[in-house]
């Protein structure tokens, strides 16, 4: 067995879990470490403040101190949830999407941009990118206005991802852009095109990291 990778949704939103396992299926490779989609069953239905983020933590420490099986883990919302606490409790890779999306969006541009449900989820993300000294690369942080779960499953969702990424891209700059919600994973293809620029999607950036720890040991 080459290893499993436990991408763990902290909301439980089942749709947001089979978002992101859709978005990692290129990642599947034959004979590589097993990408493992779960939900968080116990959790808010979707993660949009400081108090969800209080709430969850606790649970993904236990599910990480607990799940022997795993050979890394992957907190699966853009806010990072308990990555911190997580990390605490296993020497075992735990990355954040947030994190690895930033990381990745570096590699293919000077600055980023992200695309946020709430408005009141930037001051949030700026406090993780200043903690990272990544906020000087960031072009902007701007919202849709929408929730996980209308992100999931509104109709014009992605016409807000578009005019919102339209925004980043020519008003603030941004050379690559950064879905700040997994529930935006299923958009991923379309908003690059539409775009014309590299979009990030955070479960990818973070699986891809994943492999990497675990096949190098």
């Amino acid at each position: 067995m080459p290893g499993i990778i436990r991408i763990i949704n902290p909301n439980s939103n089942p749709a947001v879990t089979q978002g992101m396992s859709e978005a990692v299926e290129p990642l599947r490779l034959a004979g590589g470490p097993i990408l493992d989609c779960v939900t968080l069953e116990t959790g808010t239905f979707g993660i949009e403040s400081d108090e969800d983020i209080e709430m969850v933590t606790p649970m993904l420490v236990e599910w990480v101190k607990q799940d022997t099986e795993a050979s890394a883990f992957i907190i699966g919302c853009y806010s990072d949830p308990g990555l911190g606490p997580c990390r605490e409790t296993t020497n075992k890779p735990v990355m954040g999407i947030a994190e690895c999306a930033m990381l990745t969006a570096l590699t293919r541009a000077s600055k980023f941009g992200v695309i946020s449900i709430l408005e009141a989820s930037i001051p949030r993300h700026r406090r993780h990118m200043e903690a990272r000294s990544l906020h000087h690369q960031c072009a902007g942080d701007r919202a849709i206005g929408m929730g996980v779960s209308e992100v999931e499953s509104r109709a014009d969702a992605f016409d807000h991802l578009v005019s919102v990424g339209q925004a980043l891209r020519d008003e603030d700059g941004a050379g690559a852009v950064i879905t700040g919600c997994t529930g935006m994973a299923k958009y991923g293809a379309r908003l690059e095109k539409a775009l014309e620029i590299p979009v990030i999607d955070p479960t990818q950036a973070a699986a891809g990291m994943a492999l990497s720890a675990v096949a190098l040991g």
